[in-house]
């Protein structure tokens, strides 16, 4: 075969797959402006029918696009008729997006009547930035853009809700109406997408962790959730997994204060960096701060002792409490809090254990995302421009996580430029029953903590040398992902994690008794199980238990009592019939074992 034939086919399933990646990302870009476009003409529509309504942004986002509004009176589901018809209209005309720019003082006078917009206007001249506009019909925005043609081309399109929204995220300002919607290139990909909306409606973490019992919110902790008895099962288990599992892996634990001083954030970088985002404090005349990491403190117990190569790889993880303040505009549910767990590990090592230890967070994450039903992809971030270290450095942290990511045989994309100042960074993204994805893992190799606080160990030859260190998280925050595994699950946890196991319900006054030594024979074998005793229908105990998504719903009678027996029937309502006491409870034991 001629050599430079035999190259090509080499390189062809690369350059296939370098293809397939640009043009995925120029269907996005793509997407991203139509929906830029379409919440113009939301814009356009809402100021044709209320001209006293004050434009706020209109961007477009991840599913959508969404325009805040300043309007005194709320915007109601009939409104949102109205401005939909509207919508319609306006892309009817086929009207051309035509951009043009002006100076400060013209941008001024053609934005005297909307406060929001001069606002961002300022924001364009202190930063030196153009001042550009578009226009489509007689509407005009400000807007950077860029839109399509034309309205005509915005096939598919749905708002879809309205909400509060503080005017730039910032509790301090005036709340607005936010208006989103989202469009698609066809009809048929918006129909999929409001299909699996509503299925993501029904599957609301905050609506079924409230249903369910296992967590809440109040007024008096804003972005802190309070875990209930049920949520705490779960909370227990998933630790009690991570404990286990990360103790075969060869990990310690450790456990550092949820406040130190000024002093050690100032030497992490964190007081001149992250200070808006911590919350401080003052004791004995001293500034303090609560954590919004956990690396810091490991790095305290690190220089504890003197440390030895042989001793490496050194890997010590943390389940941490952190609190970082976000706006109340953006806090939602277990999704984003101001407190939560991070499920923290810090790796010590030699450079030439780079690979291998990539590898090693990269096996043990799939074998966590697996057990739960999910898979994950891959995206490495190399270099940005402001970054610290030497061109070396870089280039043997970024050589080993290819290594491993080469080795785990897995395919990964490549963003250019987006890794942390201190080093390059492996993140994980999972795929849920709905096809969502959420950035949970990430590994992260760090040249600047080990620099910051003079992290040592002594060599082979005797000398100090400088340790290689990864960050990484599996969960990434315990609160998030038991968030994503209630929507994953629809609140229908398999057996190992569900807060409640079984439910036992008597038929009668006269089978509670046999009810009672069951509990106990269920709950000495480790068993969570209820009895519902209640004066109520035998129909109405299996639907509230079905609700409360219990496993396994054993109704007991006569029959039953005589045989020893009980008769086993599951949530989605199928009926399994009777069995033996004790061979059922092995039944249960075994499948909580297997975890499935």
């Amino acid at each position: 075969m001629n050599s430079s034939i035999y190259i090509l086919l080499l390189i062809l399933p690369l350059l296939l797959y370098i293809l397939s990646l640009l043009y995925r990302k120029e269907m996005a870009k793509d997407l991203e402006t139509l929906r830029h476009s379409t919440s113009h003409v939301l814009a356009e529509a809402v100021k044709e029918l209320f001209p006293e309504v004050k434009l706020g942004i209109g961007p477009a986002i991840e599913d959508g696009f969404y325009y805040d509004f300043d309007r005194e009176t709320p915007f109601t589901p009939e409104d949102l008729k109205k401005i939909q018809e509207k919508m319609r209209e306006i892309i009817k005309k086929k009207e051309k997006f035509e951009k043009f720019e002006l100076e400060y003082a013209e941008a001024k006078k053609q934005l005297k009547n909307e406060p929001y917009k001069l606002e961002l206007l300022k924001d364009l001249k202190d930063k030196g930035e153009k001042i550009s506009f578009y226009k489509s019909g007689k509407f005009t925005d400000l807007c950077a853009g860029p839109h399509v043609e034309s309205t005509s081309d915005i096939k598919a399109y749905k708002l879809l809700k309205v909400a509060g929204a503080y005017w730039r995220g910032d509790s301090k300002n005036k709340q607005l109406q936010r208006i989103y919607g989202t469009s698609f290139e066809s009809k048929e990909e918006l129909k999929e997408y409001l299909r699996l909306r509503e299925e993501a409606e029904k599957r609301d973490h905050r609506k079924l962790g409230k249903k369910l019992e296992l967590f809440s919110f109040h007024e008096e902790a804003p972005g802190m959730a309070f875990f209930l008895p049920k949520g705490m099962i779960i909370w227990n288990t998933l630790t009690d997994f991570w404990r286990k599992e990360h103790d075969k892996a060869g990990y310690v634990e450790v456990k550092t204060p949820i406040m130190m001083n000024k002093h050690l954030w100032e030497t992490s970088g964190h007081w001149d960096n992250y200070r808006e985002n911590m919350y401080t404090t003052m004791i004995d005349e001293m500034d303090y701060a609560v954590k919004p990491m956990n690396c810091p403190g490991g790095m305290l117990i690190y220089k504890e002792k003197t440390h030895s190569y042989r001793e490496f790889p050194l890997r010590v993880g943390e389940i941490g409490l952190v609190h970082r303040h976000e706006l109340s505009g953006v806090l939602s549910g277990l999704f984003r809090v101001r407190s939560f767990h991070q499920d923290d590990a810090h790796i010590f090592m030699t450079e030439d254990q780079i690979t291998q230890e990539v590898l090693g967070v990269l096996n043990l994450s799939e074998k966590f995302y697996s057990q739960f039903g999910l898979t994950f992809s891959l995206e490495l971030s190399t270099r940005p421009e402001k970054s610290i270290g030497t061109d070396e450095q870089w280039e043997k942290a970024i050589a080993g996580l290819k290594n491993a990511l080469g080795e785990k045989d897995q395919k990964y994309v490549i963003n250019e430029g987006d890794g942390a100042f201190y080093g390059p960074k492996v993140d994980l993204h999972i795929k849920d029953a709905l096809g969502r994805t959420w950035q949970c893992g990430t590994i992260q190799l760090d040249m600047s903590l080990p620099e910051r606080f003079d992290l040592t160990y002594e060599g082979e030859d005797g000398k100090k040398h400088r340790p290689v260190m990864i960050h990484r998280v599996i969960y990434g925050s315990m609160e998030r992902f038991m968030g994503i595994l209630v929507e994953h699950y629809a609140g229908k946890f398999p057996l190992w994690l569900s807060p409640v196991q079984v439910k036992l319900l008597p038929i009668a006054d006269r089978h509670v008794e046999f009810c009672k030594k069951v509990l106990e024979k269920m709950k000495e074998s480790g068993l969570r199980v209820e009895l519902d005793d209640k004066a109520e229908t035998t129909n109405k105990k299996v639907r509230n238990a079905q609700v409360q998504q219990v496993n396994y719903i054993l109704v007991i009678g006569d029959n039953e009592i005589k045989n020893k027996t009980v008769n086993v029937r599951t949530r989605d309502n199928k009926v399994h019939g009777e069995k033996k006491v004790d061979a059922f409870i092995k039944e249960l034991l075994s499948e909580v074992e297997a975890k499935k």
